[in-house]
């Protein structure tokens, strides 16, 4: 049965269709799937997809009998404003696909843009909206259609007039020195002659409705150089927080923290002000000389960070969960703000395009110099960086909730403890790779995976030929893929056992670190003793007779490995199988974590899912259930956080 398996990469590819497509198989044997609409409308919402008719959920080839009526039912159905709220398909993007095994049928959703969003089913955007996570659809909630629906309309988000509220609402030291930078940049502008009302109505943070002929202060006046209360008062989810963590030691979390705490009025003004410095201070880099040949006393890489900071604060969906994150970390610099981007990722790295959630905010930045509206933000970060020779930034977008991340990692684009490493892998064959192939290889060494949309962020390939570039890297065997269509990932085959974990790993060797999650993995820098012997590398630790092996975050000790070898065969029909029902795989969490203690890594490798959704789906829930217990309560969000049976679960298996 194993040669009726579908190649999914294989059709794509055929197609022309990416892997970086998100992807979803259907039976179709009783004709065109209900829940195919599901999956359209999750699809369009996010990044686009493929559904394949004719496929069973693990893969197994059917086919389909009859593709010409399953596609009439399908153009008359996505035409039908009664089924679904637009159909953003055309003649092709639905294709009829041959297999050794029988015909299938290929639907390729693309991805709605802003004003098409959300796509729902049915008559009712609040009951037929969904979007996809790492486990499959789900209806979004209430507050996830109401950002969608913000989004799309004409009136920017930080427009909205905030009844009741006024200039006592402001912190007035904030708006007066905001007009002496605006002064100090641009001293003859006309609008510095107007008093503060006049003022902020010239910016946006005052607006009168023509309609209603109600005016006040705006959203963006407030978040721009609002009092504390004002802003907790008005918008409840409003947080912003500086993190600064420099020292390598575990005890000591932050070296500097910056958060709301009644000492300082938290607007977004003055936390730009002050985290600005903060970022920038110690910033050590080589001088440059401006056109006179005169030292500038700034470089690229300081305009890049100032860039996505405000990036950050403008893009912002300021009624989403988690706030305004920012950290400076030994190695890079993490800027994290709600919401969702707003152009597709294709649209992002091509820059030039101006898409922006708080239209006011961004024109407070703008006359200050600190924003523009030319859609060139990112080429301003991607300048700095490539100014370096750093490793690109990278960009992550994630659901449940709504979030962007941008990492601006300051580590070499291809370093040389890494390279060497490489080299002694593969020896002469490395001369043998492209220069693509060779990025792909170090991202992996570095970042402890790569994916499709990494090696877009680094390189200018087409989506079809970075899957090409590395399904040829895992042909050559080199890589290893880890799950398929969009969270395909490929790790080294040269480590299989190692700790390296894409965007959250702590990578140790030459001299350099990276970190992220808080995982380890020490290589390069190796250690070998003869006798007794013991050496340290790629992530592994053995030692002579009694032996002891870590690998992937789990310990195999002596004649005890069969112990460990376990953990595997517990989890073995989650790796098999894309989509478990729920409740076995809580079971097979159980067993996992019975009498013993596991990040969300670890289980995540063990079951081939995701960190993140594991998290959300599964883990979290489990918690408040008490089913798992956590290992450092008090500390939920610690990135190295563990988990075990819980004592309520223990208590009914005794």
């Amino acid at each position: 049965m194993t040669d009726q398996l579908i190649n999914h990469l294989d059709i794509l590819l055929e197609l022309n269709w990416a892997e970086s497509d998100d992807l979803e198989f259907k039976s179709a044997k009783g004709g065109l799937p209900k829940s195919l609409w599901e999956t359209y409308s999750a699809m369009a919402n996010g990044h686009g997809g493929v559904i394949l008719l004719g496929v069973e959920d693990d893969g197994l080839v059917s086919g389909v009998r009859e593709p010409r009526k399953l596609r009439k039912a399908f153009w008359d159905n996505v035409n039908n404003r009664g089924k679904v709220s637009i159909n953003l398909c055309c003649d092709a993007d639905v294709v009829e696909v041959k297999h050794p095994n029988g015909l299938l049928l290929a639907i390729r959703v693309p991805q709605a843009t802003r004003y098409q969003r959300p796509v729902f089913i049915g008559l009712n955007p609040l009951t037929g909206t969904y979007r996809r996570n790492f486990e499959g659809d789900y209806r979004c909630t209430e507050q996830e259609v109401s950002s969608m629906l913000s989004d799309r309309a004409e009136e920017a988000a930080d427009s909205r007039i905030l009844d009741g509220y006024g200039l006592a609402d402001l912190d007035l030291p904030s708006l007066h020195q905001y007009r002496q930078r605006f002064a100090s940049l641009k001293p003859t502008h006309p609008w510095l002659s107007e008093d503060d009302k006049g003022l902020l109505i010239k910016l946006g943070g005052w607006r009168r409705d023509r309609k209603s002929g109600n005016e006040g202060l705006t959203v963006a006046g407030l978040l721009m150089f609002g009092c504390d209360e004002s802003l907790r008062e008005a918008m409840p989810s409003y947080h912003v927080d500086y993190r600064e963590r420099l020292s390598n030691s575990p005890a000591e979390r932050w070296s500097d923290r910056l958060t709301a705490d009644g000492t300082w009025q938290p607007n977004l003004f003055q936390f730009y002000l002050r985290v600005a410095q903060r970022l920038l201070s110690e910033l050590k880099l080589p001088f440059q000389l401006d056109g006179d040949l005169f030292r500038r006393g700034e470089t690229e890489v300081h305009e890049a960070i100032r860039e996505a900071l405000v990036n950050a604060l403008i893009h912002a969906d300021y009624i989403g969960q988690g706030g305004i994150v920012v950290e400076k970390l030994h190695d890079a610099f993490e800027f994290s703000n709600p919401g969702t981007l707003l152009i597709s990722f294709e649209q992002l790295l091509r820059g030039n395009v101006s898409e922006c959630r708080n239209k006011a905010l961004q024109t407070m930045f703008m006359m200050i110099g600190v924003a523009e509206k030319a859609g060139s933000g990112v080429d301003k970060i991607h300048k700095g960086w490539a100014s370096q020779h750093w490793r690109l930034p990278m960009i992550r977008e994630q659901v449940q909730p709504n979030r962007v991340t941008w990492r601006l990692p300051m580590v070499s684009l291809i370093p040389e403890e890494s390279l060497a490493r490489l080299e002694e892998t593969f020896g002469r064959k490395l001369s043998e790779f492209s220069k693509h192939e060779v990025q792909a290889l170090v991202t992996a060494e570095v970042e402890g995976s790569v994916d499709n949309a990494r090696m877009r962020q680094i390189c200018s390939l087409h989506p079809v030929e970075v899957t090409r570039l590395l399904q040829g890297l895992v042909a050559k065997g080199a890589l290893h893929q880890e799950g398929q269509a969009r969270w395909s990932r490929y790790r080294l085959s040269a480590f299989p056992g190692s700790e390296h974990k894409g965007g959250g790993s702590e990578h140790k060797g030459g001299g350099s670190e990276h970190k992220g999650d808080g995982s380890e993995h020490k290589g390069g820098g190796s250690e070998h003793k003869g006798g007794g012997s013991e050496h340290k590398g790629d992530g592994s630790e053995h030692k002579g007779d009694g032996s002891e092996h870590k690998a992937g975050g789990f310990e195999h000790k002596g004649g005890g490995a069969n112990a460990s070898r376990t953990l595997w065969d517990i989890a073995a029909s989650a790796r098999q199988h894309k989509r478990l029902q729920p409740d076995a795989m809580e079971r097979i969490i159980l067993e996992l974590c019975r009498g013993r203690w596991l990040t969300r890594n670890e289980l995540a490798e063990l079951l081939n899912r995701h960190p993140d959704g594991l998290r959300q789906r599964f883990l979290n829930p489990m918690v408040g259930h008490g089913i798992l217990r956590l290992r450092y309560p008090d500390k939920p969000n610690r990135a190295d956080q563990a988990y075990s049976v819980g004592d309520r679960t223990e208590s009914e298996t005794e």
